[in-house]
């Protein structure tokens, strides 16, 4: 058993070593969403591409299980490595590679089951209906797969092996890259094809995910390990449940902005379908800025989660602050694109009229306005996951989503129209962002008062 680099090696290096690789693997991912649809844009047209967004529930929700479980049993397993438990470390990740398997064969079962009913729930037209049915019936077969590779990633990572975790995340989206213009242009298997990329995919990446089981570097697996243990299985839920809890907020409020958009719209020169353009483009190019910054926030994850574990809060301290200096630097290259040069980057989604840009320009400075601080209440809710405190990084999670932006651009619009809708972003990422920075700062205070005491022990 070798000594894990988390507890001595420099947190700029570990950082650095398991950041870039968790970018790597959540840009990928942004970029492949995009990918995705141009390929079935050109080689199936626009019902492809609806059939595509209205089975994207289906992937929120998957994301949410792995991230529940991934992230619960990851961090749990790196608190135990920093208390110098690895038996306790293999137990679990060992139940959560076991609820991995269970919950992903449970959303395969539900989902085909229900599969009709959920297309017409998340707004199936009768035009968009069999191509919906027919993706997302394929696609679903590969949701444990999925759940079991974005889960185990999250573990390789918490053992030290970021590289591979983003080798696994990246083969996958490179093969369906290279597999959806095979199947939908030479084969021309359309919207069955483009499903089938998808999954055979998410098969390489968790084949090569589920190899890592005989390489861990921290522990070794027994059998007992992957029995499932109803215990342990709740305190890994409780870990996760930020994490899988922003996914699901943030589906939620989708809904929420698109209505809203729809209905202040309709009274104003843009209409209906240019704020809902405008906010797509939005959302897209700011999924780009927050691919990075959850890049960041599971890369410093474990490195934090150690060294809680392991006492050493000076570490953790240096590493949280780390995470945030960097955090704002991309942000901040992020806003000044978004308020410099916003009419640039909308023009690589196509053309519009006069109208529209203005409109999608104005959507962007503003909504994007506060997106400098926008990461800090991500990376503080994942901080307070990391070294246990599940209940505090639920509530950050929840923050900025759910008690702020929702009831924000249901209550902005009644004085201000759809200009309130906009507004409703900023001001939300700096509530969230004010309260993160207290709840954070009083957690390092009792973490350095802790440091002392275990200083005067010593």
């Amino acid at each position: 058993m070798t000594e894990n680099p988390l507890g001595y090696e420099k947190i700029q290096k570990l950082l650095r070593d398991f950041a870039i690789p968790s970018i790597m693997a959540t840009l990928v991912g942004s970029l492949y969403n995009i990918v995705d649809q141009i390929f079935i844009g050109q080689g199936v047209g626009y019902l492809g591409n609806a059939a595509t967004n209205v089975s994207y529930p289906f992937s929120t929700i998957c994301l949410a299980i792995s991230l529940l479980i991934g992230i619960g049993s990851a961090s749990r397993f790196s608190l135990y490595l920093g208390k110098k438990e690895p038996e306790a470390a293999a137990k679990a990740a060992g139940n959560g590679i076991s609820l991995m398997v269970i919950f992903g064969l449970a959303y395969l079962i539900i989902g085909e089951g229900l599969l009709s009913q959920l297309l017409k729930l998340f707004g199936a037209t009768k035009e968009v209906f069999p191509y919906a049915r027919q993706y997302a019936g394929v696609t679903l077969v590969g949701m444990p797969f999925l759940i079991i590779t974005n889960g185990m990633c999250n573990l390789i990572r918490a053992d030290g092996s970021p590289r591979y975790s983003m080798t696994c995340m990246i083969m996958g989206a490179i093969a369906n890259t290279i597999l959806d213009p095979i199947f939908i242009f030479t084969f021309h298997w359309d919207i069955f094809g483009a499903a089938l990329a998808t999954i055979l995919g998410q098969i390489l990446s968790f084949l090569f995910a589920v190899g890592y089981l005989w390489r861990f570097k921290t522990i070794h697996f027994e059998k007992n390990h992957f029995r499932p243990n109803v215990k342990e299985s709740l305190k890994t839920f409780s870990m996760g449940i930020s994490s899988s809890i922003n996914q699901v907020a943030i589906t939620f409020v989708q809904i929420v902005l698109y209505n809203s958009l729809t209905h202040y719209g309709a009274q104003t020169v843009y209409g209906t379908d240019i704020p809902l353009a405008a906010c797509g483009i939005v959302m897209k190019t700011n999924a780009i800025v927050l691919a990075i910054v959850v890049g960041i926030s599971q890369g410093v994850q474990p490195i934090i989660g150690f060294n809680y574990g392991a006492k050493q809060y000076s570490r953790v301290r240096e590493a949280y602050l780390l995470a945030i200096k960097w955090n704002m630097i991309i942000s901040f290259i992020g806003f000044l694109l978004f308020q410099c040069i916003p009419q640039y980057i909308i023009s690589l989604f196509g053309e519009g009229d006069e109208l529209y840009f203005a409109f999608a320009v104005l959507f962007m400075r503003t909504y994007l306005f506060m997106v400098l601080v926008n990461g800090v209440q991500l990376l503080s809710s994942s901080f307070f996951t990391a070294i246990g405190k599940a209940t505090k990084g639920a509530l950050l999670a929840l923050t900025r989503q759910v008690f702020f932006l929702i009831p924000l651009i249901l209550i902005l619009p009644l004085w201000f129209g759809i200009m309130g809708v906009l507004l409703a972003g900023p001001v939300a990422d700096f509530s969230a962002f004010l309260l993160s920075v207290v709840l954070v700062q009083r957690e390092l205070r009792r973490q350095k008062m802790l440091s002392q005491e275990e200083a005067l022990l010593t």
